[in-house]
């Protein structure tokens, strides 16, 4: 009640839409915040890289995503970051550590080119805000055309090439971390681009997955339930 309150008051000095669905008042109302609560589904990469997605893309996810990518909406990170966190702990609470050697995060850097169009790195913003630190050892090489105007099958060689790992990453563990999972070719490179330098991926986590998924062969669901 006090939090709702405290929302209120504060609507009347910098009032918002929610970023799900357009209602005043909030960041995001009491019935979006319910279909971001989260949902685990497991894929897998062709290498048999486990990847944990919290959320359907779809509905009130997809808007509220893309109002964070797109529209400057970081005051909804804060509650997109409490299901990633959720894939996170999915993906690596059967991974633990081999003699002693801790599982980093490792996030898929944004462009040089989103960034300066946003300013900042939507991945790296929802890590802050659940608490993570994460690495930073990831580059891009050269820039790639954007995702979401390819076909399936043109964005695996979108993306091949395009990152790199900064240093040599020999016994040190990652779990990778992206927004959304579609057809897997943006985890896949970043895959890649790690084991060229000696690390190891021990699984993957994003935010929300897509439909367009189910018609790809190279992302294959491992759910059982």
């Amino acid at each position: 009640m006090l939090r709702d309150a405290l929302l209120d008051a504060l609507a009347l000095v910098l009032p918002v839409e929610c970023a799900g669905c357009g209602a005043p008042d909030r960041s995001l109302c009491a019935g979006c915040l319910v279909a971001l609560r989260a949902e685990p589904e497991r894929h897998a990469l062709p290498d048999g890289t486990p990847v944990v997605c919290a959320l359907d893309y779809d509905g009130a996810v997809r808007r509220a995503v893309l109002a964070l990518k797109e529209h400057g909406r970081t005051d909804v990170a804060r509650a997109l970051a409490v299901p990633l966190a959720h894939a996170m702990t999915d993906a690596t609470s059967s991974r633990p550590g081999s003699g002693g050697t801790r599982i980093e995060t490792l996030p898929v850097p944004t462009s040089r080119a989103a960034f300066r169009r946003r300013g900042y790195d939507p991945v790296a913003l929802l890590l802050r805000r659940a608490g993570v630190r994460p690495a930073a050892e990831l580059a891009h090489t050269r820039r790639a055309g954007q995702q979401k105007h390819l076909a399936v099958d043109e964005r695996a060689s979108n993306r091949a090439g395009s990152l790199r790992a900064r240093r040599p990453l020999t016994g040190r563990r990652f779990l990778l971390v992206d927004d959304v999972l579609t057809t897997g070719a943006t985890l896949a490179e970043a895959a890649r681009a790690v084991r060229a330098e000696g690390g190891e991926i021990v699984a993957a986590a994003t935010l929300a997955y897509t439909q367009k998924r189910a018609s790809h062969p190279d992302v294959h669901s491992l759910n059982v339930s």
